[in-house]
């Protein structure tokens, strides 16, 4: 069981939107953060999040919420800063990896909790 994407124009996206941004960087994606009544705030994010347990998460609340029929950037469904504090998770985790440390992911799901609807 698992988060399915469907990225068929990933980095292509013409500017359909005002003040919509430019291509993102090669390895990189832009997402679109906010919860309803909340103002959204675009990220551009490395696509190795895509593998992170956290932003699976995030992806599987957009999933519910929106379904796979989203146009344009991904639109993940949680407070602006909620979703800053999961990307230093996931920064943190990734430069962890990359210095041969190995870790594990379990004890960070219950930060999610503000980031989902009640």
């Amino acid at each position: 069981m698992g988060v399915h994407l469907h990225l068929p124009h990933l980095g292509h996206e013409k500017k359909k939107e005002e003040g919509a941004v430019g291509v993102p960087p090669k390895g990189c994606m832009t997402i679109k953060v906010g919860q309803e009544g909340e103002e959204q705030q675009r990220f551009v994010v490395p696509v190795m999040y895509l593998n992170h347990p956290l932003f699976m998460g995030l992806l599987k609340v957009a999933e519910e919420e929106y379904g796979f029929e989203q146009q344009g950037a991904i639109t993940i469904p949680c407070h602006v800063e909620h979703f800053r504090y999961v990307q230093g998770i996931i920064d943190r985790d990734n430069a962890a990896g990359s210095g041969g440390h190995h870790h594990h992911h379990n004890g960070h799901h219950f930060h999610l909790a503000g980031c989902f609807k009640a």
